[in-house]
């Protein structure tokens, strides 16, 4: 799914690989950035500075500071969206769910920053991506909640509502970033032990999959 939130760069006009590479080291700079600091509390110089290049050079690329913000979330939506877009109609709905919750489980885990950054737009009344949110995001939940419903009908799943599986998958997976010092107050020590990510995933998977399985009659 192609993900294009107005950064004011021309999304045409192609990149030389040496502007990709700059390009991407401010985006993951700025994630570092944004999610310590909040958007407002963020400046292009800390930005600049942790990418390793100078503020002209940076401005080259972004205008301003709200256009670099649009871009990371720009790259944590085209992410995050691509697993859900890959869910296959024609596969089997325990596999290809389990498939989905998986990935959103690592993402999570391998970028905590990205799904916090997330969460606090969606916080403050999603004032850049809002949207997005209401067109390209809500097309892509009706439809492949429309692919759920008809695993569903066909009684392949459980008779539940696809829409708020969807929630229900987003709101379990993405916990384990953004409440992080939560969790961390509870398990302690566990939450950094060998396996423990594999552990996570495995109850998630076991909730969630054993609660829309077909009913045996």
């Amino acid at each position: 799914m192609d993900v294009y939130l107005d950064t004011g760069e021309e999304p045409d006009k192609p990149r030389t690989r040496i502007q990709e590479i700059n390009r991407s080291a401010i985006l993951v700079a700025a994630l570092d950035v944004f999610s310590i600091h909040g958007f407002r509390g963020s400046t292009v110089d800390q930005i600049a500075q942790r990418a390793g290049m100078s503020k002209p050079n940076l401005l080259y690329y972004f205008r301003r500071k709200q256009d670099i913000y649009r871009a990371v979330l720009e790259s944590i939506l085209a992410d995050w969206l691509a697993p859900l877009e890959a869910l296959d109609a024609e596969g089997d709905p325990i596999e290809e769910l389990r498939r989905y919750i998986s990935l959103k489980m690592r993402m999570s885990a391998d970028n905590p920053a990205a799904s916090r950054l997330f969460a606090n737009e969606v916080l403050a009344g999603a004032p850049v991506i809002g949207e997005f949110l209401a067109t390209h995001l809500k097309e892509l939940v009706l439809r492949k909640a429309a692919v759920i419903g008809h695993w569903v009908q066909s009684g392949r799943l459980a008779p539940i509502d696809p829409v708020h599986l969807i929630f229900t998958i987003w709101a379990t997976t993405q916990h384990y970033a953004d409440f992080d010092a939560q969790i961390r107050a509870v398990l302690g020590q566990q939450i950094d032990r060998p396996g423990y990510r594999e552990q996570a995933a495995q109850a998630v998977l076991s909730i969630i999959l054993n609660g829309i399985r077909p009913r045996q009659p």
